[in-house]
Parts: structure tokens; sequence; C-alpha cells
């Protein structure tokens, strides 16, 4: 009797050509993926790496680039697909026949700060194997405001300054700016780099979005005009009648309500951005910085506490963590799921975006900090507690006062909140069966 071979696939959709590593050629990343996976966080930049040796098949992604799978069965044996998009896993299967075999709810995300483990032992599916790479230290710092902000602000430098050392010289820099805390540091914090890196302070642009009556226009120029960097400022316009839930989701893959929200309004920015400049590449953002200094309204979440939020090891970074029941297998959790309201809205209108947030030295930092002695599990110090931070450590680096204002999420700075819900009804029931209309 003749022995049928057993053909296992590989097929890698993530454009690894893509990855922008900044201390490793992408060979030497994949081998650290597949032989010392406890070693992964020495891989520094933007990445999502696929690497295979025989059955196993490893994966790891940073926090700002995500990544999916979904393993098909053929005759020969099974066929692993991996993606940055749902989408792309799907025409994969369409293209050899294979679509009855998925769901959008079948595909995986690849949770960041861990390398996860596939075998090709095709039917039945193996469970897929965990191992964290990123574990910092939880409140290791003192209870000084300056010392933390010092620590802070210079990493985020740091994670722009090299950044910028991968820009191309004459390439311009958009800073996706609202007047806030996050874009705000980032804008003071790329200047005061490109400024000591001897870089033309020309290719700099702070971008508000402008949907009409929205405070943010008004809120950025109160933020760099007594700084005397008011001609930095450009407002991008956008029409209200063109911000489009469906399509939103449809390039995001999610349809969680606040996120479809934000998503909106970055994909207007963007495109008002790319409509102005056909040319424009790069576009550096504050996307993560709730989240390290844990700014969300905690009384919006009935799941939450300030305990839950102070205790658990960067929760808003990767919601309630890999083998919670909490934890979804599709999406992921916090920002490591999220994220793609940013990287698809840039994606889709060509841009190559940056937040120094998501970077594993930045938020360590913020780890460390002391949030139990510093609130003493008082939400109003809580909230009170970034603004504070960011801008010692902001006038520790720049010398410069950064103006403070009250939390604003994006998409309300940009619109008022009630004409943005008459635009974009907030029903998450609605935008999940727009979101599965598009397979099914």
């Amino acid at each position: 009797m003749a022995v049928e071979h057993y053909i296992e696939r590989l097929i890698d959709l993530t454009e690894p050509d893509a990855n922008e590593i900044y201390n490793l050629t992408l060979e030497d990343a994949r081998e650290i993926v597949l032989t010392h996976p406890l070693d992964v966080i020495q891989i520094q930049g933007s990445f999502a790496i696929v690497a295979r040796s025989g059955k196993t098949v490893r994966m790891a992604r940073s926090l700002d680039r995500p990544m999916r799978y979904f393993l098909a069965k053929q005759k020969a044996g099974p066929a692993l697909v991996v993606a940055h998009r749902i989408d792309a896993i799907y025409d994969w299967l369409k293209a050899g026949g294979l679509e009855n075999q998925f769901h959008p709810s079948y595909t995986r995300m690849v949770p960041a700060h861990y390398v996860v483990e596939i075998q090709l032992i095709g039917c039945p599916d193996p469970d897929p194997v965990y191992t964290r790479f990123f574990a910092p230290e939880a409140q290791t710092m003192s209870a000084d405001p300056d010392q933390i902000g010092r620590a802070y602000i210079g990493a985020v430098a740091e994670e722009i300054s090299q950044w910028l050392r991968l820009v191309p010289d004459r390439e311009p820099v958009g800073v996706c700016f609202s007047g806030g805390i996050d874009s705000g540091s980032v804008f003071l914090a790329t200047y005061h780099v490109m400024r000591k890196l001897g870089m033309d302070l020309g290719r700099l642009k702070a971008f508000v979005l402008d949907c009409g009556a929205g405070p943010d226009v008004n809120q950025a120029r109160s933020f760099l005009d007594p700084l005397g960097l008011g001609l930095f400022l450009e407002a991008i316009e956008a029409d209200v009648s063109s911000l489009n839930a469906e399509e939103t989701i449809r390039i995001t893959e999610d349809y969680k309500p606040l996120d479809v929200e934000s998503a909106t309004m970055m994909l207007a920015l963007c495109r008002g951005i790319r409509e102005r400049y056909p040319e424009w590449h790069y576009l550096i953002d504050g996307d993560g910085g709730d989240e390290n200094l844990k700014d969300y309204p905690i009384e919006e979440n009935p799941e939450l506490t300030i305990r839950s939020v102070v205790n658990n090891q960067m929760l808003y970074q990767e919601g309630w963590g890999v083998g919670k029941i909490k934890h979804s297998l599709t999406y992921s959790g916090g920002l490591s799921r999220s994220y793609t309201r940013t990287y698809a809205s840039h994606r889709h209108h060509g841009f190559k975006g940056f937040s120094p947030f998501t970077k594993p030295a930045v938020i360590a930092v913020a780890e460390a900090i002391p949030f139990i002695d510093l609130t003493d599990y008082d939400v109003s110090k809580l909230y009170e507690l970034k603004g504070e931070i960011v801008s010692r450590g902001i006038a520790a680096l720049t010398g410069l006062r950064m103006p403070v204002f009250p939390k604003r999420r994006f998409q309300h700075g940009a619109l008022p909140a009630d004409t943005l819900r008459r635009r974009l009804p907030f029903r998450e029931t609605e935008y999940r069966k727009q979101f599965l209309s598009l397979y099914l």
C-alpha cells in the first residue's frame, strides 16, 4: 500500500519586508522568535514575525502591528495562514476554494508581548502555546513625580529619536495633534529631538482634525501659541457627511463603539492629509498614552474598579490577559486589540505610523510607577496623575511649560459628542452585524 505524504503549509501574508526592526536583520529576529522566545524583547522596532522549523510555527508581534492566523484543513495536511487582516486570510481561502471553512470568529489574534506556538499536526487542531516575553516589574520607582516624569518622557524621547533616524532626511513628519496630554507631549518631544539632532524643523507639522464646532482646534492653538510654536499647526477640515461607520468597520475589522468612533475620526484625518499632501508618508501620534498612565474613566466600565486597574499588569494594554476567562482568542484584549483603529487607518491611506507610547521601554517605565502610593486608591488622584507626570517630564526634557487640559477622547474633540452620536449611532450589536455581513 502506498504511503500518503503528509504536507503541512505555512502561508505568511504579513509582508515581512514591511517590518521596521532597528537592531537586527529580519533573519536574526526570526531565529530569536523560533529558538529563544524569552529573548524576543530584544527585538527593537515594529514587527510581526513568523518563524518555522518542521511542524513548529512560532509567531510574535509588537503592540503596534496586528497579527492574525487561521488553520485551514486540506487533504494533504493543514495550512496555517498568517496575516495582518481577517480579509487577507479570507481572500486566500477563497482563492483556494476553502472559504466554506471560514468564519471571522475562527481567526485568532496573536496577543502582544507573547510568542504563540502552533504545531502543524492537522485534525484535531492543537491548542496554541503562549510564552510571555515582556513582563515589566510593577511599582518599583520612588513616588517622586519629577523623577517619574524624567524617566517616562526620557524613554519617549529616546524612542522618537530611534524612529526619526529611520525616516529619510527629506521626508516630512506629521503629528496627529489635539493639544491633549499625549499628542502634546509627543509633539514637544519630537520638536526637541529634531532640534537636538540638527534636523530641519520645516519638515514638522501638527495636524488637528476639524469637523466643525469641535473643541480641539481651539485647544490645539491654546497649547502651541503660548509656547511660540503655533506656526507648526495645520487644521485638516472634514465634512461630517463623510463620516461612515460601515467604512470604518470594514477597514478596522472591529465593532467596539468607542474604537469605531475613534477610528472614524482617524480615517477622516488621514484622508484629509492625503488629499492635501499626496506624497506624505510619516505620521506620529500619542496612541497608548492613556493606557500607560491608566487614564480612562473607570466609572464608564462596570467591570472595573481602581484596585483592578492599578493592580493588574498592563490591564489597558492587554485586557485581562492570556489564559483568563474574558480573554478573547479572536481579538486579544486592551490596546493589543484596539490598535487596529490606528494601524488600519494609517495603512488604508498609505501612511507609516508610529507611537512611542507603545514601545516596551516606555511601557516598562509606566508599569514601574507606584500608582498605589501616589493615589492611595483615590480615583480623582489617578486622573490627575497623568498630567502631572507628563508635564514635569516635558519640562525636564525641553524646558517648556506644557499646558495641561482636561481629558477628552479624540472623537469628541473633533466633533461634539451629541453631534457625533447622531452621525454614528453608539450600538455595538448593530456594528457587529455590519462586520459579520462582510463574510456571511
